[in-house]
């Protein structure tokens, strides 16, 4: 058994609560810009500052208050990430009350166990089709007492209507929440069955930001600036933007993807958050597009000047003179031009809900973008570990923040221990005896290692470990991880428990496809579905197999593989939110595919 601790630097006091660090901003720094909203053409440029946020955060608390909504009440917040979603969630919590976040793209069944798991009495919808799909499930949530919707003047519906209410009822409703009183319920998207909640306090995230925002100074602190466009329905997006409102830091929301290059652009972040996902799409895209313009071999040799630059910073003597030389002139050809994709102001980077990989870091790191990898889940509010400005190790998940305590246990599961962690899942005793131990450590399902300075390294899930049929114990994630860099593959599932050898399922990346039915002389309109058994493409997705098979014992090897006629998405359930691979799902819907595998 294997710990690491670090210490806090900030404790939270009983009687501190989230909505603080806006009434101080307020006070402090009343036309300092905390926020950018959309103006009416879409373009990041109406600023709201301290003092309009906490007064708007005030007219909608009251609304919420006229509506009748109690002290402890569970208001539900289905929307897309955008300036209402984060004014909302503060209004929730100064009227004393509880954000219950719903994904936006949840199904009605999803939204409607939800709401009744969570007993919500009131719920914020964004758009005419959430308030369709709430309606079409208003039947079985008795204690649902109003929807509003924010395409039809919810905040303004919820001003007009608080005219009614003192001000003063604000402020005493918000000092009588304390720092253990009840913030949020989060329901894990979970990559099998139904959704648990997790209990968050204001302590929790409270003490999990405001221990990270210290040595994190790149990131948090006046003048900074950040383009949100994950979920604010995830736990990781919600703790950057209590972030940047506890350091004072601005921030702007991009609702649709879609335009996030153009939002970036116009934005100029000086930093962002993302998940491994997004990433890989940038550096395959970069790739992509420097092969199509007959330029292959320069962004090839850049690549490699910028990983090899990035491992030489991690090591005594640093870049020598002549890879410094190589990476100045690669600065101007091809760095210079993929910082510019993200505004050209960006340096540093958040990636977390998935394992990034060392060449990524590297890479990224190399061309002047510190992609600093974190780890932690919904239930450690969220963020447990992380690489810092001034200690990064890439390939690992960093040290514990200040105030976390991480343990790996004798099987190998990471344990954590602190204030971040959750009080346990509303309404489901046996799933929180099973997460948390009798004295406070948290189950994370994770396998891991720590090394002598306290770097975690993530070495798969526990329940997804595969045991083959011979006995060996094999993690999928070090295959599919680097099955996935492939600018071709989209998706890796690794398959073989309780098999005779491992074999893999692989999807196609839908947005790289047209250049590589181009380049192989192919129609443009050619489905996978007719290209399953293509030499040629069997070829490329082998060569990303044999590369991933490099890094593992021949009996961990992936021996077969089948290229599956769609991706993963959302829609068709097998991605969460967060673009995790729902392994269930997967698993019941090629059954007959894996079936196939072994029959042969």
């Amino acid at each position: 058994m294997r710990e690491f601790s670090v210490p806090p630097i900030v404790t939270v006091g009983d009687a501190a609560n989230l909505t603080d660090p806006v009434w101080d901003n307020a006070e402090a720094a009343p036309d300092a810009v905390q926020f950018v909203r959309p103006d009416a053409d879409g373009r990041p440029t109406v600023e709201v500052t301290c003092g309009q946020f906490r007064d708007e955060v005030v007219a909608v608390a009251r609304g919420l208050v006229a509506a009748g909504v109690q002290p402890g009440a569970r208001v539900a917040l289905m929307s897309r990430t955008r300036y209402e979603w984060t004014l909302l969630d503060y209004a929730i919590w100064a009227a004393g009350a509880v954000t219950v976040p719903i994904y936006e793209t949840s199904s009605a069944e999803q939204a409607a166990w939800i709401l009744a798991d969570s007993g919500a009495v009131a719920c914020v919808v964004e758009s005419t089709a959430h308030a369709t799909l709430v309606a079409g499930v208003r039947d079985r949530l008795p204690e649902l007492e109003h929807v509003w919707q924010i395409e039809l003047g919810a905040v303004d519906e919820l001003t007009a209507a608080g005219a009614t209410v003192e001000p003063a009822e604000i402020e005493r409703r918000r000092k009588a929440v304390l720092a253990g009183d009840l913030a949020t319920i989060i329901y894990t998207s979970g990559t099998t069955g139904r959704p648990k909640g997790c209990v968050l306090t204001h302590r929790n995230m409270y003490a999990d930001i405001a221990n990270a925002v210290p040595v994190l100074p790149n990131l948090f602190r006046e003048g900074a600036s950040t383009l949100l466009f994950l979920p604010l329905a995830h736990a990781f997006a919600r703790l950057i933007q209590i972030g940047v409102v506890q350091a004072r830091a601005t921030m702007a929301h991009c609702a649709d993807t879609t335009n996030l290059v153009a939002e970036l652009q116009e934005f100029k972040p000086t930093f962002v958050l993302s998940v491994p996902r997004v990433f890989e799409k940038v550096y395959n895209g970069a790739k992509q597009k420097a092969e199509a313009d007959g330029k292959g071999k320069i962004f090839a040799r850049a690549e490699a000047v910028a990983i090899a630059y990035s491992e030489a910073l991690e090591t005594s003597a640093g870049p020598g003179l002549a890879l410094r030389a190589q990476h100045a002139v690669f600065d101007r050809l091809v760095y210079g031009k993929l910082r510019a994709a993200l505004g050209g102001r960006c340096r540093d980077a958040i990636s977390g809900g998935a394992p990034l990989g060392a060449r990524l870091g590297h890479f990224f790191r190399g061309i002047g973008v510190t992609v600093l990898e974190g780890y932690g889940l919904t239930e450690t509010s969220p963020a447990a570990a992380a690489n810092l400005p001034t200690g990064t190790r890439i390939g690992t998940v960093g040290r514990p923040l200040p105030g976390v305590t991480i343990r790996i246990d004798d099987d190998g599961e990471i344990l954590i221990l602190g204030d971040l962690v959750f009080q346990g899942y509303w309404r489901n005793d046996t799933a929180t005896a099973e997460a948390l131990t009798a004295d406070g450590w948290f189950r994370t399902g994770d396998l891991g290692q720590l090394d002598n300075d306290g770097f975690l390294s993530i070495t798969g899930r526990k329940k997804e470990i595969i045991v083959t049929a011979a006995g060996k114990n094999v993690a999928p994630a070090v295959l599919e991880d680097q099955v996935r860099a492939h600018p071709l593959i989209s998706q890796c599932v690794v398959v073989g428990d309780r098999q005779p050898f491992i074999a893999a399922l692989v999807t196609v990346d839908e947005e790289a496809l047209p250049k590589w039915l181009e380049q192989s002389g192919l129609p443009a309109d050619t489905p996978v579905e007719r290209l399953r058994d293509h030499e040629k493409l069997r070829a490329e997705i082998q060569g990303a197999i044999d590369a991933a098979n490099q890094l593992v014992s021949k009996a961990e090897a992936i021996k077969v593989f089948r290229v599956l006629p769609h991706d993963f998405t959302e829609a068709t359930g097998e991605l969460t939110p967060s673009l995790k691979v729902k392994r269930q799902v997967v698993h019941k819907s090629y059954a007959a595919e894996i079936a196939d595998i072994y029959r042969g």
